[in-house]
C-alpha cells in the first residue's frame, strides 16, 4: 500500500512540473505568424480544436468517444463527463504560407506549441479539465509605395515613400471546465476561460530616396485579459448495440474582457539602398490611455455523429459567429458575421487486432469550408481546408489501464482568392499531439 501511494505521488509531482514547463512556455512564446489577412479582427483565429479533431475536418460538437480511448474535447465542454481515466494532451504545430498577388509569390514557416490539456473523471457522472491553448494570432509585414509631388510649381519635385504596416502577438487561452451526465443519454458541460494576450500593429512612413530623412513608426498595443465562458450539450439515441446517433451543441458568450491601449510613437532611420532599418533614434510620444475592454461576439456550434462503436465515426458541424459586434477599446472593428461548415469521420479497421498493428490504427479524415469575417472591398474572404491524419496507439505501459497515442494530422487549405487582384494565402499546416490515458487516482484492489 505505502508504494502504491509512493508511486502516486511521484507521477502526481511528474504531471505538475510537466504543466508548470510547459504552460509557461505557452505563456511566454511569442506566437507568430505570416498572414496579411490577420491584420483584421484580433487575428487569424486558431479554433479550440487538438489534432485529432483537425483531422476529421473540425468535427467536434457532436463528438464524444468515438472508441474507449479517451480525449479532451474543449470545444463542446458536456464531452469531459464521458472521460473515465486521466488524459494528458500536449501538441506542437507548424504552417508553410504561400502568398500570392499581383504575379509575385512568398513563402514562410512558423511553428509554435500547440495546446496542453488535462482531465479527470470527479465521479461517475462527470470530469474536470483544465489547460491552455492559442486562441487567435497575428502576424504580418507589409508596405506600399507612394510617390509623393512637392506642391510648389516652380519646383515641382517628387518623393518616394513606403507606407509599412506590421503586426504581431495573439491571444491565448487558459480554460477550467466541467461536464456531467444525467443518465446514460445527456450530457451538459462549462468552461471558465481567461484570455489573455497583445495585440501590436504598427503604420509606418520611409524615405525611399532620401537617406537623412527619419522614418516615423506609430504603434498602437493593446493588452487583454478578461474572462469569457463557454458552454454546451450533447444527447445520444443508441440505434442499436453498436451503433450511436449523437446531437450537440456548443457555443461561447457574448463577454467583454478587459483591455488596456498604448500608443506610441516614433522615429528611426531608414536606409533605401539597402531596405534595412536601424534601430529606433528616438520615442517622440507614448501615451497609455488605461482601461478599456474588448467585446467578443456570441458564437453557436452545431453538431451531429453517427458512430459503430470502436469501428468508424462520420459527422458535421455547422458554426456561425456574430463578429459583427466585436469592438476594441469602444470602436466596432468593421467586421461581418462568419458562417462555416466541416464534414468528416474517422475508422478503425480492428481496434482489438494482436496481429496487425495499422488495424489499430484511427484513419481520419475532413473537409472545412468557411466564410470569415472578413469582407474586402465588397469580397468575401473566404477559406477552405481539406484535412487527414493517424491516431497511432504506442505500446502499453507494464502498469494497469496505461495508454499512449500519436496524433497527426496534416491540413492544406487556401484564404481568400486571386480576383481582381486580391491576395491569395495557400498553407500546409502540421500538428501532432501525445495523449496519455492513465488511471492515477483510482483506487485498487489487491487480487
Amino acid at each position: 500500500m505505502k508504494s502504491l501511494h509512493l508511486n502516486m505521488y511521484k507521477k502526481i509531482n511528474y504531471i505538475t512540473a510537466v504543466l508548470v514547463l510547459l504552460a509557461s512556455i505557452s505563456v511566454n512564446a511569442q506566437v507568430t505568424t505570416q498572414s496579411p489577412y490577420s491584420k483584421y479582427g484580433i487575428g487569424n483565429l486558431k479554433g479550440i480544436l487538438l489534432p485529432q479533431f483537425r483531422a476529421m475536418g473540425g468535427i467536434s460538437t457532436a463528438v464524444n468517444k468515438p472508441t474507449g480511448y479517451n480525449n479532451i474535447n474543449m470545444q463542446n465542454p458536456a464531452s469531459y463527463a464521458g472521460i473515465t481515466s486521466t488524459t494528458i494532451d500536449v501538441g506542437i504545430g507548424g504552417t508553410f504560407t504561400n502568398l500570392k498577388k499581383n504575379g509575385g509569390s512568398e513563402n514562410s514557416f512558423n511553428g509554435t506549441l500547440s495546446h496542453l490539456a488535462l482531465a479527470f473523471p470527479v465521479n461517475q457522472h462527470s470530469a474536470l479539465s483544465f489547460g491552455i491553448l492559442p486562441y487567435s494570432e497575428l502576424g504580418y509585414n507589409f508596405s506600399n509605395p507612394q510617390t509623393i509631388t512637392g506642391t510648389d510649381p516652380q519646383n515641382p519635385s517628387s518623393s518616394q515613400v513606403n507606407n509599412v504596416y506590421s503586426g504581431e502577438g495573439g491571444l491565448t487561452k487558459a480554460y477550467i471546465g466541467y461536464g456531467y451526465r444525467f443518465g446514460e443519454h445527456f450530457r451538459i458541460g462549462g468552461n471558465i476561460e481567461y484570455l489573455f494576450g497583445n495585440l501590436i500593429e504598427n503604420k509606418g512612413v520611409e524615405f525611399v530616396n532620401d537617406p537623412a530623412a527619419f522614418a516615423t513608426r506609430l504603434q498602437n498595443k493593446n493588452s487583454v485579459g478578461g474572462i469569457s465562458f463557454s458552454y454546451g450539450a450533447q444527447y445520444d439515441i443508441r440505434l442499436n448495440s453498436k451503433m450511436l446517433l449523437t446531437f450537440g451543441y456548443s457555443g461561447s458568450s457574448a463577454s467583454t474582457v478587459n483591455s488596456t491601449r498604448t500608443f506610441m510613437a516614433s522615429k528611426y532611420l531608414y536606409d533605401g539602398n539597402t531596405g534595412e532599418s536601424n534601430v529606433t533614434v528616438e520615442t517622440v510620444d507614448s501615451i497609455g490611455s488605461g482601461k478599456s475592454n474588448m467585446k467578443l461576439p456570441l458564437i453557436h456550434n452545431f453538431g451531429i455523429a453517427l458512430q459503430k462503436d470502436n469501428k468508424w465515426l462520420i459527422g458535421a458541424d455547422f458554426r456561425t459567429g456574430k463578429w459583427s459586434a466585436l469592438s476594441i477599446n469602444g470602436v466596432n472593428q468593421g467586421l461581418q458575421n462568419s458562417q462555416g461548415v466541416s464534414v468528416g469521420g474517422q475508422i478503425t479497421p480492428d481496434i482489438t487486432s494482436i496481429n496487425s498493428y495499422f488495424k489499430r490504427v484511427d484513419y481520419r479524415l475532413g473537409f472545412s469550408y468557411d466564410k470569415t469575417y472578413i469582407n474586402i472591398s465588397d469580397q468575401d474572404v473566404k477559406q477552405a481546408a481539406v484535412s487527414f491524419g493517424l491516431g497511432l496507439p504506442l505500446a502499453n505501459a507494464q502498469t494497469r489501464g496505461t495508454f499512449y497515442k500519436l496524433n497527426f494530422t496534416t491540413e492544406i487549405g487556401r484564404r481568400g482568392t486571386m480576383q481582381s487582384g486580391s491576395l491569395q494565402e495557400n498553407y500546409v499546416s502540421f500538428h501532432l499531439g501525445f495523449t496519455l490515458n492513465d488511471t492515477w487516482f483510482k483506487r485498487f484492489k489487491f487480487d
